[in-house]
């Protein structure tokens, strides 16, 4: 399969989801995470992620977040780390406030990689399920891998 082919899948997976999270309002930020490399064991997989959120709002500082992200669905071959930047939306005003962002998301994921491949996931979630992360990005990733499915994202704060 040709990485346009591979591209045009995730594009089309995507992108109702990223139609949806357009309506979502107000935008908080970005979050730039950095997730373990690891192994796919054919019906899921768990990475670890270290995570720099950076609010719209400069009076705020940037805040640093830790977790892990769990993949169930296919999910076949090894990659090494990859990085993965989101935009944080959400449909309700005066809710940030520092470390509000920790909690579970949960959302559509697809990926591939061949020597060096991209991979997409929206996701939902946080407190009371309030925040979307809208990927700016495909995440960029080294390895051999193919995964789609559906990701749950642990999202902590190191302050708490």
């Amino acid at each position: 399969m040709t990485r346009k082919m591979i591209l045009a899948a995730i594009v089309a997976i995507a992108s109702p989801a990223l139609a949806q999270a357009q309506d979502q309002g107000i935008e908080l930020g970005t979050l730039e995470c950095a997730i373990s490399g690891g192994t796919g064991f054919i019906f899921g997989s768990s990475k670890d992620l270290s995570c720099t959120f950076t609010p719209a709002d400069k009076t705020f500082a940037p805040e640093a977040y830790f977790g892990a992200v769990n993949k169930y669905g296919l999910d076949i071959g090894t990659t090494k780390q990859a990085v993965m930047r989101w935009l944080v939306l959400t449909p309700l005003k005066n809710i940030y406030a520092p470390g509000a962002l920790a909690g579970d998301y949960v959302g559509a994921s697809a990926e591939v990689t061949a020597t060096v491949g991209a991979g997409a996931n929206l996701l939902v979630g946080g407190s009371s399920q309030s925040f979307t992360l809208q990927p700016l990005s495909l995440q960029t990733q080294t390895g051999i891998n193919f995964a789609i499915g559906v990701s749950q994202f642990q999202l902590r704060s190191t302050e708490n």
